[in-house]
């Protein structure tokens, strides 16, 4: 029997998402080759399938990067007929960015664009969301909980990226203040009767939480 090892089943999952647009797959290329973190094929197609499941038409992004995540979403909200996508971060430069790519894509009728703190900008919204996702600085994880919580409507989903944390949560010796947050974040919503909570082992994990 062969051994099962994390990155073969990485790339085995990667392997089984269906071809990808150019654009995707050049945001995807500049992400290897500068080491910018992405979520990748396998988990935006994962968003893609969740979004397309629950027939989202509202989802907002606590920190979207250059915007691959958000044209994951976004391909998932015009099949579900339009809605709106919120790409937040603080940088100028990859909110631009991320308006190049999902122009390309034809996304440019359903992306608002926030260049802000993401838990203030989800703060700001009136909501309610059918999806937040979330990928902003880990030891900020645990106090983005309540904020998602009262933007998110019962049957929506959270999504939250980088819950296996490179490893680094099975090491007891690092307490690092992202560390601790992964780990915190984690803590808090699994012991919420609120929630339905489960951790795939994709990529870097990631957690996805039904708002009973």
């Amino acid at each position: 029997m062969s051994e099962l090892t994390y990155q073969a089943t990485q790339n085995y999952l990667t392997s089984l998402v269906p071809p990808r647009e150019q654009e995707l797959q050049e945001m995807e290329a500049y992400a290897e080759k500068h080491n910018f973190p992405i979520i990748g094929p396998a988990c935006g197609y994962y968003c893609y399938q969740l979004a397309r499941m629950i027939g989202a038409k509202s989802i907002f992004e606590l920190g979207s990067g250059y915007g691959y995540s958000t044209a994951w979403f976004s391909k998932a909200v015009r099949e579900n007929g339009g809605g709106v996508v919120h790409h937040t971060v603080w940088d100028e430069e990859l909110s631009k960015s991320a308006i190049s790519h999902l122009l390309k894509l034809g996304f440019a009728d359903i992306v608002q664009y926030h260049v802000s703190e993401a838990v203030e900008s989800l703060r700001q919204e009136s909501g309610p969301f059918d999806i937040i996702f979330n990928d902003i600085d880990k030891q900020a994880y645990p106090a983005s909980l309540p904020v998602i919580k009262e933007k998110l409507r019962s049957g929506g989903l959270l999504i939250i990226d980088n819950m296996l944390w490179h490893g680094r949560i099975f090491d007891d010796t690092d307490i690092s203040p992202a560390t601790e947050g992964v780990r915190e974040f984690t803590r808090q919503i699994t012991s919420d009767k609120d929630w339905i909570v489960s951790l795939a082992p994709m990529r870097d994990g990631m957690i996805v939480a039904y708002k009973k």
